[in-house]
């Protein structure tokens, strides 16, 4: 029978580490302490490399907000789009046809195309960083307290 080891993760660590678009920095979860750390894609150090490796079921790499989930955030919010010229916009930036540009900056003329995509954004994520948690035995106290691991 397996027993349930409790931890204190810190929400905000563990939501800006799954939001971080930074591509050169790995972040990992130490699950016997709920610590959140960051080690450097390009580490020289292999004592951490060996540590991280050695100890598997310990530590848990965050997957990264990456370029190919921001593309299929993209993609599912110009379905929905109305305005015809904004569409076009963001086709554009996502085949790498001119204009180049970030979606934010582009959306910052549109006020309420803005506040959709962030809402859009936000559900991703959530849907994202809860389906990873579930993947890897992670559940919060909420969860845990009403019994079920879908509350």
């Amino acid at each position: 029978m397996a027993t349930i080891h409790s931890v204190e993760i810190l929400w905000e660590d563990l939501i800006g580490a799954f939001t971080s678009g930074q591509l050169d920095t790995a972040y990992y979860l130490d699950r016997l302490t709920g610590e959140i750390f960051s080690v450097p894609s390009t580490s020289d150090n292999n004592e951490v490399r060996q540590q991280l490796d050695s100890n598997g079921e310990r530590f848990l790499e965050i997957p990264p907000f990456d370029y190919r989930s921001e593309r299929q955030i993209v993609s599912e919010f110009i379905v929905e789009i109305a305005d015809s010229e904004l569409r076009s916009l963001l086709k554009s930036l996502l085949t790498g046809n001119r204009p180049f540009g970030k979606v934010e900056d582009i959306l910052s003329f549109y006020p309420r195309e803005e506040e959709r995509f962030a809402l859009l954004k936000d559900q991703f994520l959530s849907k994202r960083l809860k389906n990873w948690m579930e993947e890897n035995n992670l559940f919060t106290a909420d969860t845990v307290l009403h019994g079920s691991k879908h509350a």
